[in-house]
């Protein structure tokens, strides 16, 4: 049976001036190897869409570096049109990842037939392989699972990402992936994260792994090795942990929160963000200590 793979979201750190902390990122990075988990840069949670083109590029070029083929690499390369997407693609093609994952376009309204079109193109650009990135509640554009079979044909189509969140059609891309050959799911909820092993995906990317990598690596060390028990017990936590965290405003920028309230140098995230808040801290506080999060003991 193939192994299974944890890739952790991971945030962007940022200076008060808001320019990117890459030394802080180099140890975000350090942290997640440590624990066992593979990268994935410039995703929700790393703020991609305040990133400008060229802080991407270098980004990447510091995370693979710091890296140092320890793990594997998957970096998001998508833009609401695909010709500012092709040429980040091709720039992450030149550094060299695992996979480059291409968001849904944002803003711009499409068709299916436009999201056939869009992910193709940039499959034929590059030699590395392409996973599809589907995050309908922020970009209001939803790759059907029919599209998701049409584009597995394509030989250089690897994959999907799905942060969807239905069951459903995490459920309907599994099946995909039982039917075509060569075509990876891997699963973005991070209550579904067992649940998406059991039924057949390769792995899952988390954006809460930031602030609970050790937790994540046990449901799918767990997996890997036959140990359900622990895999469920870990999922038990993380799910709670989520519950919790979540209650409290929009995921990432909780998740970003949580670690700077752990590690203040990762910084806050660029404006328009949330800005801190003192008493939201004091809840997210009570959760990181409820769960031991700020005593070492578990991360």
């Amino acid at each position: 049976m193939m192994t299974k793979k944890a890739f952790v979201a991971i945030v962007t750190c940022f200076n008060d001036d808001e320019t990117i902390n890459y030394e802080a990122t180099r140890a975000q990075v350090r942290r997640q190897v440590a624990a066992g988990n593979n990268i994935m840069c410039a995703g929700t949670n790393g703020d991609f869409s305040a990133l400008t083109h060229g802080e991407k590029v270098k980004l990447l070029e510091e995370v693979v570096d710091e890296v140092g083929g320890k793990v594997d690499v998957i970096v998001n390369a998508g833009m609401p049109a695909t010709f500012e997407t092709l040429q980040l693609a091709k720039e992450f093609d030149r550094i060299g990842v695992s996979g480059i994952a291409v968001i849904t376009p944002f803003f711009i309204a499409c068709a299916q037939d436009g999201l056939i079109r869009h992910f193709s193109t940039v499959a034929d650009a590059v030699n590395t392989p392409v996973y599809l990135y589907d995050i309908p509640a922020r970009t209001q554009n939803h790759i059907e699972p029919e599209t998701a079979r049409k584009l597995a044909t394509h030989g250089n189509i690897a994959g999907i990402k799905d942060s969807g969140g239905a069951q459903e059609t995490l459920a309907a891309y599994l099946q995909v992936s039982k039917e075509v050959e060569g075509f990876e799911v891997y699963s973005g909820p991070d209550h579904l994260v067992l649940w998406s092993l059991q039924n057949g995906a390769a792995g899952c990317i988390s954006g809460l792994g930031n602030a609970m990598p050790d937790v994540l690596a046990g449901i799918v060390g767990g997996f890997n090795s036959g140990d359900i028990a622990e895999a469920e017990r870990q999922q038990e936590i993380y799910t709670a942990f989520r519950t919790d965290l979540y209650a409290h405003g929009f995921p990432p920028a909780m998740v970003k929160r949580a670690l700077y309230l752990q590690d203040s140098s990762v910084g806050a995230s660029r404006q328009p963000a949330l800005l801190a808040d003192a008493e939201q801290d004091k809840k997210i506080v009570e959760i990181l200590k409820k769960y031991d999060l700020l005593s070492g003991q578990r991360g």
